[in-house]
């Protein structure tokens, strides 16, 4: 629409000058200097404080980082839809940017290393409910949980929870969650077995297409030619090959002295 009003504008005369837009564009054209090559940073800057619960305050919205980020300053660059914060230049959190004032958007990933510390505190954190409202921790993280809790006790097996979400960090969330699955059928109930059943999947997904078998006719697997194709090929004029030279660097080598 924006390219429309440009094309019926530039035949308009502004006041009394004697040339339309157009006229005096393409007189000014060559004058221009190109455009730079690095992009337009569009989002608004900020440097925070991470407070004691592990969030920084922006625009009346609160947002997580890493927990060892605790009491640093770190800049966030806020966009139209989203917010990536970075420690130096590393990017260490990015959330989708809450519209409505006074919200709270957690990423469960980001306090898990307190949580090893402190089981407890998991089964009614908000970063955890959130979790499960976007889909990332899903019904079969609960079912595992559920299980280890049986097996375990409590708090060891709300730490072994907490150590198959990290996981995550290495994995890709598909094979992750089909490796609990796969682990809570067998009723491996610990981390590293979700690990080893998680690699199988990312394993199975990279692995190499089957290599059709080879004909009936043929051992290398590939098709003859038809005869009549042979036919009219030139004869081949070619030495049959040869490891001779290969056979006089054995011997050179064989009666080479020791030294």
């Amino acid at each position: 629409m924006i390219d429309q009003w440009d094309q019926d504008d530039e035949h308009r005369r502004i006041r009394s000058r004697p040339r339309t837009i157009v006229e005096y564009f393409a007189a000014e054209q060559p004058l221009l200097a190109p455009l730079p090559q690095e992009s337009f940073e569009t989002g608004r800057l900020f440097t925070l404080r991470v407070d004691r619960y592990g969030q920084i305050s922006v625009r009346t919205n609160r947002y997580s980082v890493p927990v060892r980020l605790i009491g640093r300053n770190v800049r966030a660059m806020l966009h139209a839809s989203e917010l990536v914060v970075y420690d130096g230049r590393d990017e260490v959190a990015r959330h989708e940017r809450l519209i409505a004032k006074g919200g709270t958007r957690l990423e469960l990933d980001h306090y898990l290393e307190a949580l090893v510390r402190k089981p407890g505190a998991l089964p009614g954190a908000t970063a955890l409910d959130q979790a499960r409202s976007a889909g990332r921790f899903t019904p079969v993280h609960d079912a595992w949980w559920e299980a280890a809790v049986k097996a375990h006790g409590e708090r060891d097996g709300t730490r072994a929870l907490i150590q198959v979400l990290l996981l995550g960090r290495h994995l890709p969330h598909e094979h992750l969650v089909t490796g609990l699955a796969a682990a809570l059928k067998t009723g491996a109930l610990t981390a590293d077995a979700v690990a080893l059943e998680a690699r199988k999947a990312a394993d199975a997904d990279t692995a190499p297409a089957e290599v059709p078998e080879p004909s009936a006719g043929s051992r290398t697997g590939i098709a003859p030619l038809p005869a009549a194709v042979r036919a009219r090929l030139p004869p081949d004029k070619r030495p049959l090959p040869s490891v001779a030279h290969y056979d006089q660097l054995l011997r050179l080598r064989r009666d080479r002295p020791t030294p």
